[in-house]
């Protein structure tokens, strides 16, 4: 009945482009550079506009200050059926969807129940242990004030938040307080290395796996995928240490109110592991490049680490007493709040999505339009965050683009001279919203705090250029950097 649209189409209905191309219709074009080509499709229809890609009709809304009516048609729009539709795509599982029978579990209610409020409290804790155990114990022999290392900048981010990262979610083979055996220690770092490999060669083509392609059509990925389910299967879960509550709860469930299999559950723990990894290594990676390349940040950002650890009583030392930072103590750190903000303004594009459940009229401020059922209704942020008339000179990273004058958060960006409800949205919106993200936010705020307690860091290059945004995961969160800086660091004489 879609393909009728062309020749069917209603009054109300937003203006239309077909593309060039049966099925595909704009696919091409709009995956080629997404902001780009909506910027076109704006400029020439306006801004609400219907463009087929991939046998999908999505309605594009591109006006910020039409994003909040996009919120408030929930009983209208599903937010679920295109995530859990992509999931099972990505990561083979059967259908997460509840209304399908094979779980009873409401996973979004899971991820919130353990990634916010009160359990957010250890997880930071056991996050902060980790990072500095990786950063730290594990690279021992080699740090040395006098000693330069020389390393990739995003591979040296990779490693570091991906271990931190495993062993907070997944917990540890032996008990880091009391097992000080180094050899099952290194065995243990040699295999959750091994695991990152297996991460990246599966997340390469995740965009591919999104989109609908078979994962047998990617050997390598597909091995590597299979590798990452084994290491999570349950029966190896149980033999763990210290596994995080969203982890424990999400075994529980799986156990309880599923039919899945052994491997199908497993595949759901590679959902966690994707999910608190694929974004936050490169947001962590564009954090420190700004900081490094930017002279003014670096100082700023310096300066109040210094003054926080000297507040919390916290003195920076390698006799193996770690920097303990808590919750509270790290919401009250604005300067690095707006350098990760802006280095995530300046690489996220990530998509909000919902699907029509009926055909119903979209009402916005100043018009209304009438959508059909099943149809896509979409947010492309990125076009807001590059917005001359919010962000001026937006493609120039600004430290402190997110202090007002007091030195506080600023939260007040205008658009034609009105305030925004909605300024900056690289986690989506409204119930939707990512659940993990501030997590996410303090575990790139704890690597930035203790990388720039512990080093001294300096580009190879002095005068090394910005790295281009990989555009092939554009539409699914935080673009990776076109190519890796060689940087160098050292630690600093305490």
């Amino acid at each position: 009945m879609q393909d009728l649209f062309i020749i069917c189409r209603r009054s109300g209905e937003p203006p239309l482009e077909n593309g060039l191309l049966p099925y595909l219709g704009c696919a091409l074009q709009f995956g080629a550079n997404p902001l780009e080509f909506l910027r076109a499709r704006q400029k020439r229809y306006g801004c609400v506009f219907t463009c087929k890609v991939a046998g999908k009709y999505i309605h594009f809304l591109t006006d910020p200050f039409s994003y909040h009516s996009l919120i408030r048609h929930g009983k209208h729009l599903d937010w679920k059926k295109f995530h859990f539709a992509a999931s099972a795509k990505a990561f083979g599982h059967g259908s997460i969807d509840p209304n399908d029978g094979k779980t009873s579990e409401d996973f979004h209610h899971t991820f919130i129940k353990t990634l916010q409020g009160n359990a957010l409290n250890p997880l930071i804790e056991t996050m902060m242990e980790n990072l500095q155990y990786v950063m730290l114990q594990s690279s021992t022999s080699k740090l040395h004030p006098n000693n330069w290392i020389t390393d990739k900048l995003h591979a040296f981010c990779s490693r570091v938040i991906f271990e931190a990262g495993f062993l907070t979610f997944f917990g540890t083979e032996f008990n880091s307080n009391h097992d000080k055996n180094l050899s099952k220690q290194e065995m243990e770092r040699a295999r959750i290395l091994k695991a990152l490999e297996n991460f990246k060669e599966f997340d390469k083509i995740f965009p591919a796996l999104v989109a609908g392609l078979p994962i047998h059509m990617f050997k390598n990925a597909h091995s590597a995928r299979a590798k990452l389910e084994q290491e999570l299967l349950h029966e190896k879960l149980y033999k763990r240490d210290n596994i995080s509550e969203l982890v424990t709860l999400r075994m529980f469930l799986n156990d309880t109110l599923s039919t899945f299999d052994d491997k199908e559950k497993a595949k759901t723990h590679v959902v966690i592991l994707w999910a608190s990894q694929s974004n936050t290594i490169p947001a962590t990676f564009w954090s420190l490049f700004h900081i490094i390349r930017n002279p003014e940040a670096m100082k700023a950002a310096t300066e109040e680490v210094k003054n926080m650890l000297e507040d919390a009583g916290e003195k920076i030392s390698l006799d193996g007493k770690y920097i303990s930072l808590n919750r509270k103590q790290l919401d009250n750190m604005p300067v690095l709040d707006s350098i990760i903000k802006e280095a995530i303004r300046l690489s996220s594009a990530s998509m909000t999505v919902r699907v029509a459940k009926e055909d119903f009229t979209l009402c916005l401020e100043n018009d209304s339009y009438n959508i059909r059922k099943n149809d896509i209704v979409a947010l492309y942020p990125q076009l807001m965050h590059f917005d001359p008339e919010i962000y001026a000179d937006p493609l120039i990273f600004k430290y402190d683009r997110f202090l007002n004058e007091n030195g506080e958060e600023k939260t007040a960006f205008y658009h034609s001279g009105r305030k925004l409800r909605h300024y900056y949205m690289p986690f989506g919106a409204g119930i939707a919203k990512c659940p993990g993200r501030l997590f996410a936010v303090h575990e790139i705020k704890q690597f930035l705090t203790l990388v720039l307690s512990y080093f001294e860091m300096e580009f190879v290059d002095n005068d090394v250029a910005c790295p281009s945004l990989d555009q092939s995961r554009a539409g699914l969160g935080i673009l990776p950097p076109g190519n890796d800086i060689d940087f160098r660091y050292r630690l600093k004489c305490l």
